[in-house]
């Protein structure tokens, strides 16, 4: 489940953006130029496979990587491509 998580180039570009900072979907949204609908189902599938966690700040739902666990797989799954693609 994980790997097909990351087979997708919209889940990467968010988690990779998730990596760096916590945000609410409209600053993902913003940040990586796509619509607000489309990040919110990539998130609700990203959280599906506990790969983001969400917290909720007053209105807000702010999205984070669930750990550091997370960003390990990212890199490693990032390496093997490059590696691959050699």
């Amino acid at each position: 489940m994980i790997l097909k998580m990351l087979g997708d180039p919209t889940r990467l570009k968010i988690i990779y953006t998730l990596s760096e900072t916590s945000m609410c979907v409209s600053d993902i949204a913003k940040t990586l130029d796509l619509s607000q609908s489309l990040v919110s189902h990539q998130l609700a599938l990203l959280r599906e496979a506990e790969l983001v966690k969400v917290k909720r700040v007053s209105r807000n739902a702010i999205y984070s990587l669930d750990d550091a666990h997370v960003l390990t797989i990212f890199k490693q799954a990032h390496e093997h491509a490059k590696h691959k693609s050699k």
